[in-house]
């Protein structure tokens, strides 16, 4: 199948340029903070002296959820718009966020001022399997982030759509997948990440319990978005499909059970 390009140069070389750019920084900032979390915040390259370490690490941590949650906001999405060039400032604004989100989350795994304490460090048998159930959260993070739509998540549609000279269409609501377990499964993947860790540092409790609760409470802003959006179809799918913890299957009647076997 032959894929369809932009006949405007300019504009095609704008977007593989805000392409490589983003996916690039994407890359680096995913293998910053699989290392980082992996070792309990223990790594970071930050050297700045303590106590004004507790400062410079309170900025980095908070820098990320404020910033993530301003930029959707309706102050927020006009400055994606005005760091691309005109009038691709629409059409690059899910990619220039996308970017944004990976160099805060670059600067928070990097610059981090570890505290040298080890408070508990797995080994043996446990650490391979708290390895595995790390593993494994990231494979159900990175499930939800495909359930979600790949190319939002990871800022492709905006450079794709101005490469290929069309418009920019979001993925319908995402109910399949995950989602059809519960409503926020990002959010919870995420979560579950910061807490199957086989080094826990005090750094990595505060990391994880602030961005826990981040997991908790950002989402309901997602939410009313998407209820302006989708209006009842989202209501339908809110009282069908839990927040955050998947609903066990009802229990069969005993008479039934008894009639089955």
């Amino acid at each position: 199948m032959r894929l369809e390009l932009n006949d405007d140069k300019r504009a095609l070389r704008i977007a593989l340029i805000y392409g490589l750019v983003c996916h690039g920084i994407f890359a680096l900032a995913g293998l910053a903070m699989l290392v980082g979390l992996f070792f309990g915040m223990s790594l970071g390259f930050g050297n700045v002296a303590w106590p004004w370490a507790f400062l410079t690490n309170a900025l980095l941590l908070l820098q990320f959820p404020l910033g993530h949650s301003f930029l959707l906001s309706d102050r927020g999405r006009p400055l994606l718009e005005k760091l691309a060039p005109k009038p691709h400032g629409k059409t690059l604004s899910t990619t220039v966020y996308a970017t944004i989100a990976s160099i805060q989350l670059l600067l928070l795994f990097t610059l981090w001022t570890p505290s040298g304490i080890i408070l508990w460090r797995a080994e043996g048998v446990t650490f391979g399997l708290i390895t595995l159930a790390y593993l494994t959260s990231w494979a159900l993070l990175t499930k939800a982030s495909f359930d979600a739509g790949p190319e939002v998540q990871s800022g492709a549609l905006g450079w794709m759509s101005l490469a290929r000279g069309k418009k920019v269409v979001f993925p319908d609501m995402p109910e399949t997948g995950l989602f059809k377990y519960v409503r926020q499964p990002i959010y919870v993947s995420f979560a579950l990440v910061l807490w199957t860790v086989p080094v826990w540092t005090p750094d990595q409790l505060v990391l994880a319990s602030a961005y826990t609760a981040y997991c908790l409470l950002a989402p309901r802003l997602k939410e009313r978005r998407f209820t302006k959006i989708y209006k009842d179809r989202f209501r339908a799918y809110q009282a069908r499909v839990p927040y955050w913890i998947p609903r066990l299957p009802p229990k069969a009647p005993a008479s039934q059970s008894r009639s089955e076997h």
